[in-house]
């Protein structure tokens, strides 16, 4: 309860900060240059004075944020990368030679490789076809708001979920995890099935799969309605079937947004950090840069200078996919 009640007393702080900034900022360059009662140049210099200044007042708070949370600690990243264990001592590309020959390292980059493979093109598929199928009957709605409802949970809470699932008990005894549970009735033995090396990594991935298809969801589902209806109806009229509208008509027309898409889940998956840490830790095989970047900086004794090079790795992995992620967005985005 107190709990709730800080988050509450926080928002509404926050709210009113927001508030009073804005009006208050306001009410200073409206003091400052003045355009009421004065002469017609000089009022008129004025108004142009503080409409130039005035967006700028609105992008401070954010610049000023941007640069504090994002490129300082990029920079000071990049910077200790450079540096030994304390962030101290010059020890120059020492710690890139180390991670390129740490078989954990390779291990996570290894893993990571496959979460790129697999949860951005299952995620994506899944969205794609729940999309159009959810347009084509009556109760669509409800089924999208089902669907989309796993994006309404923490990474950790969908981890805690996935347990339950995945849960392992002895064999003999009464199987909780929902898989277990379907295996032993079919005959089979239980398994502890995210301890096993190599395979633990998908049933891992399911559980981003199963948040980011709501997304991919949504997203496709409002490009497919932006689709005109002319061309399905002459693709109808020259005798096509719904498997060859769909692929060779509806879903050319939207490719650029399934790029996008694509692309945006990937990134989320380059930094995907929560689900492993709350389901393996990193342990039987599982290991991804952004949770073996977080062992090596903060735990262990923590080492600043390796640490920063994972992190460097990553942002390197992200930053072009990420800017080829707007660009992509900004020509949809043109043609309409």
């Amino acid at each position: 309860m107190q709990q709730l009640l800080a988050a509450i007393v926080t928002m509404a702080a926050g709210v009113l900060a927001c508030c009073a900034y804005f009006f208050g900022t306001n009410w200073i360059l409206d003091r400052i240059f003045p355009s009421k009662g004065l002469s017609g140049a000089k009022a008129s210099q004025n108004l142009r004075t503080s409409n130039a200044i005035r967006p700028w007042l609105f992008l401070g708070p954010a610049l000023f944020a941007l640069t504090v949370y994002l490129i300082y600690p990029v920079l000071s990243s990049v910077w200790l990368s450079f540096h030994d264990k304390s962030g101290t001592n010059f020890v120059g590309f020492s710690n890139y030679v180390w991670m390129v020959n740490d078989g954990e390292f390779r291990q996570s980059m290894f893993n990571n490789f496959l979460w790129l493979l697999v949860v951005p093109a299952l995620a994506t598929f899944f969205g794609l076809i729940i999309a159009a199928l959810t347009d084509r009957i009556w109760w669509g709605n409800i089924a999208k708001t089902l669907i989309f409802m796993p994006m309404a949970i923490s990474f950790v809470g969908a981890a805690v979920i996935w347990k339950f699932i995945y849960d392992y008990r002895a064999e003999g005894q009464e199987q909780i995890g929902l898989l277990n549970a379907i295996v032993t009735a079919f005959g089979g033995s239980p398994e502890a099935w995210i301890t096993l090396p190599f395979w633990n990594n998908f049933f891992l991935m399911a559980i981003l799969v199963w948040i980011q298809t709501g997304f991919a969801m949504v997203i496709l589902s409002a490009a497919l309605r932006g689709i005109s209806e002319e061309t399905i109806e002459a693709a109808v009229i020259d005798g096509a079937n719904g498997l060859q509208i769909f692929f060779k008509i509806m879903v050319p027309q939207i490719w650029g947004t399934i790029a996008v898409v694509w692309t945006t889940i990937t990134i989320l998956v380059l930094k995907v950090f929560d689900i492993v840490l709350a389901m393996t830790n990193g342990q039987w095989q599982s290991q991804v840069l952004a949770n073996l970047m977080f062992d090596w900086m903060f735990r262990g004794g923590g080492d600043f200078g390796r640490g920063a090079a994972i992190a460097v790795v990553i942002m390197i992995l992200v930053v072009p996919i990420m800017i080829w992620n707007i660009r992509n967005a900004a020509r949809e985005m043109e043609g309409h």
